[in-house]
């Protein structure tokens, strides 16, 4: 008798698939999720970053989102109002005549008070040799004590250069502007050692002032010519 030949199993008619691997799945679902919840609880958020994260997408995804422009509410800024407040030019007068006059090397100086500014004139011979914008020791010390009375004074602060040289052949300098200038620089930077923090406007004038010096004498026109003047502007003026 010949061996049968096995057939497959047929299904029973109406029996549903198992769904058990579904309920597996679920679980190991589950699972992943707590454990990211709980890496994320064991971390720490940097608002900062999260923040500037969360304003780029913000802008990304609304590119027609309107930019706000900041504009000056006033044209003055931070230094011009806090800017200190300037002393009266009478005031000055009478402390530079005190201590000023009473300095030995600075006796010559002429002290000039006008209706916008103060002027200290000091002669360029005690300063200076001819020729040269470098001080000599005695100003050095005068030129000390001046600054350290400028120090606290707020008001806008100028240095005017004169010179009257006639022979610049075997001299640093070409011109008498050229060498006014570089003493007026000079003296603002005695000044500026001595403690004075405020901005210094340097000018060189040269000879372009003798013209008016014509009924001076030899001797004035002499001094005139060659001095430093020390300008301080009253307040709310300006050079």
């Amino acid at each position: 008798m010949a061996d049968a030949i096995p057939t497959p199993a047929t299904p029973a008619v109406g029996k549903k698939p198992s769904s058990v691997w579904l309920i597996i799945f679920t679980d190991l679902v589950a699972l992943l999720l707590t454990f990211f919840v709980m890496l994320f609880s064991m971390s720490n958020v940097q608002i900062d970053r999260w923040k500037e994260m969360i304003d780029a997408l913000s802008q990304t995804l609304n590119p027609a989102k309107e930019t706000v422009k900041l504009i000056p509410a006033s044209e003055y800024n931070i230094s011009s109002i806090f800017r200190r407040r300037a002393i009266n030019l009478d005031y000055l007068l009478a402390v530079f005549e005190a201590k000023v006059i009473r300095h030995e090397a600075l006796k010559g100086s002429k002290l000039t008070l006008l209706e916008d500014r103060l002027v200290i004139s000091l002669p360029g011979e005690i300063l200076f040799s001819t020729g040269s914008a470098v001080l000599q020791d005695q100003a050095k010390g005068a030129l000390f004590t001046l600054g350290g009375l400028l120090r606290n004074v707020e008001n806008q602060l100028a240095v005017n250069g004169f010179s009257a040289e006639t022979d610049f052949a075997a001299q640093e300098y070409t011109s008498n502007w050229e060498l006014s200038l570089a003493r007026s620089i000079a003296i603002g930077n005695a000044f500026r050692r001595a403690g004075y923090t405020e901005e210094i406007l340097n000018f060189g004038y040269g000879d372009s002032r003798a013209p008016f010096l014509a009924n001076a004498t030899d001797e004035q026109r002499k001094t005139l010519s060659k001095r430093i003047d020390i300008v301080i502007m009253a307040a709310g003026s300006a050079i």
